[in-house]
């Protein structure tokens, strides 16, 4: 696990002792994500730095940049090959020899075995690297299947610079610092930016399951070796056709290696457990595979409806857990907001982040390595807005679209007041909509309506916008899973623990995330899946062999904390300064009188516009903290 940054500069129209310096200071930026060691190399052309959390192979052996023995290869390296002793096996047939057990050098030895390619499809793992070859003079950016490691990219002039972190490259004087007004738009809509683009125009964020090759100009040839959307369609095409029986085996076996392998590590190692279907059965597994006590972590709020401490208890006390809790002080919301807002290279708006900075920084202080949960919503169909889209549609298909586009405007203007008439609104906001896809985005929007909140941009028409999409895959359960899968997941909740984790140099890994338990999620149809409003049915019965059903069957809360009552509370305040009009006025990307009125509007209580604020406080901290 590391921070890496890079420049390659073919025309050599820098001195290099002034990109090596460059590089240093932009690994100097990344040194939360590798306090243990540095490294820099470069052969005149390309330049690579790191900053390294030592995880698998302490020693020197380890240390990056590595190169291939006859000097033509050169990597940086930011993630873990977790089957990377069954890769050093089959490599070993061909005579290769380490010079120690790092998985980066068993990376390296596949590369110049097999090929990138050869060496990316027989991983398994989170990755993000930059590959130098010397003799082909090319750069290869590479990123894992599922987006779990970050990595940005600028070109200009025949010049190339990445990072592991947006904040990195901004260091540079050549680094574009203009807002991207159209990703301005998508960050509304979403709560992030997805990717490729980034909240600077001309900077670039690596999709998941692509490679970049670089050649001595500014455009890359672009290489796709693993795609969500071809893996649900051929789940599609050729679903699973056992029993629930054989799935549920199946299942376990694929994450009983998962989980295995994740918890291959030189260092301590633990597991974030919430109570809940998905930590806890991760939490099963390992705790069957050790030989010892499993460390866990959890967050508590003393807020009802959001405490999953007595949950996470139950749960870490069967299976004999080491468990230790920590409980939020809503007095310290304020600071814990600042802290966590500056952590992020771009604006992001997952409330979460606080919850998950703070678990994170609490296992570091007892582990290097934390096992999550994360995946099971998307990939086993847990979110609670699938079945809600799919019975909502399913009441409004058979009305007329324009009687129901009369109702949605005579429910916006009921009264307010108490649960029914946010109730009224919410509904009326929704009854016009076309599909079950077009419901999708409504649920899913931190601001309904974002092109009126930021008005100079447009928004890009990506997945969640393909009608192909309806063609491709005809259960909108698919699809609804794919758009997460492809969008929500890695540019939000794997941004989210990314970040967090690494603030504080804590490696976090998800074995629900393996792509062979992706591929055969996608597998299964939906009667396997989604049955009487309840989704994630293979999880729950591999859970129930293993935790008694009373610790564990409730209703999903999630990982977030209260944060409208917060906006209401403890961080009114703090959020009222970001927002304030003629803060919004100074940098005019904000329509400053919308904004207002949302504010007011959720103040008065009878709004509940926590999702869109909280967005917009978050962009609104990054921009004067990045570009004031």
């Amino acid at each position: 696990m590391c921070g890496l940054a890079g420049i390659v500069d073919w025309n050599g129209r820098q001195a290099p002792g002034a990109v090596r310096a460059a590089v240093m200071a932009m690994t100097d930026r990344l040194a939360h994500r590798g306090p243990d060691d540095t490294g820099l190399w470069s052969d005149g052309i390309a330049t690579l730095g790191q900053r390294r959390l030592a995880v698998i192979d302490l020693s020197a052996a380890g240390h990056q940049p590595m190169l291939t023995p006859d000097g033509r290869y050169a990597i940086v390296y930011n993630g873990e090959i977790y089957n990377h002793l069954e890769m050093a096996a089959e490599l070993a047939a061909t005579g290769f020899q380490p010079l120690g057990h790092s998985d980066t050098e068993i990376l390296l030895g596949a590369i110049a075995a097999y090929g990138l390619e050869g060496a990316l499809e027989r991983a398994a793992g989170m990755f993000a690297l930059a590959l130098w070859d010397g003799e082909r003079r090319e750069m290869t950016l590479a990123r894992d299947r599922l987006g779990k490691k970050p990595l940005y990219w600028t070109s200009a002039g025949g010049r190339l610079a990445f990072a592991s972190e947006l904040t990195a490259l901004m260091g540079l004087d050549t680094t574009p610092r203009r807002i991207d007004e159209d990703a301005l738009v998508l960050y509304l809509r979403h709560g992030a930016v997805p990717a490729p683009r980034t909240i600077l125009a001309g900077v670039h964020k690596l999709e998941p399951g692509t490679a970049l090759v670089f050649a001595a100009h500014d455009r890359a040839d672009e290489r796709r070796y693993w795609d969500l959307r071809e893996i649900a369609i051929d789940g599609a095409m050729e679903p699973f056709e056992g029993s629930a029986q054989e799935a549920d085996d199946r299942l376990e076996a694929l994450l009983d290696t998962a989980v295995r392998q994740r918890m291959i590590a030189d260092v301590p190692l633990g597991i974030f457990v919430s109570g809940g279907i998905d930590s806890s059965l991760i939490a099963a597994l390992m705790a069957r595979a050790s030989s010892r006590p499993v460390k866990s972590f959890t967050i508590a709020f003393d807020e009802d409806g959001w405490d999953e401490g007595p949950h996470a208890r139950a749960v870490a006390g069967h299976l004999g857990l080491e468990h230790r809790e920590l409980r939020v002080d809503p007095a310290g919301v304020p600071a814990m907001a600042e802290t966590v807002a500056g952590l992020f290279d771009e604006p992001f708006a997952d409330a979460s982040m606080v919850p998950t900075w703070l678990v994170s920084r609490m296992a570091r202080e007892e582990v290097t390595v934390a096992v999550g949960g994360d995946g099971g919503d998307e990939l086993f169909a847990g979110y609670s807005r699938y079945p809600w889209v799919l019975d909502t549609w399913s009441r409004l298909r058979p009305w007329p679209r324009p009687l129901r586009t009369l109702g949605a405007g005579l429910l916006q203007r009921a009264p307010l007041g108490g649960d029914l008439g946010r109730k009224l609104h919410h509904y009326g906001a929704m009854v016009d909509a076309t599909g079950t896809d077009d419901l999708y985005r409504r649920t899913i929007s931190a601001c309904k309506d974002p092109a009126r909140i930021a008005r100079r941009g447009r928004e890009p028409r990506g997945l969640i916008w393909d009608a192909t999409l309806r063609s491709d895959l005809s259960d909108p359960l698919a699809r609804l899973q794919l758009m997460d899968g492809a969008t929500f997941l890695p540019d939000t909740i794997l941004t989210k623990v990314d970040r967090a984790s690494m603030a504080v140099s804590l490696e976090v890994r998800a074995p629900l995330l393996d792509h062979r338990v992706a591929e055969f999620a996608f597998s299964l149809p939906r009667s396997m899946l989604l049955a009487g409003g309840q989704g994630k049915l293979p999880l729950r019965r591999l859970l129930d062999r293993h935790v008694p059903p009373e610790l564990t069957h409730r209703p999903k809360q999630g990982f977030s904390p209260p944060v409208g009552a917060w906006l209401r509370g403890p961080l009114r305040g703090w959020a009222g300064e970001l927002l304030a009009r003629r803060r919004i006025e100074e940098s005019g990307l904000l329509d400053a009188g919308a904004v207002e009125t949302l504010w007011q509007q959720h103040q008065s209580g009878g709004w509940h516009h926590a999702n869109a604020l909280w967005a917009i406080a978050m962009f609104e901290h990054w921009r004067g903290k990045h570009l004031a």
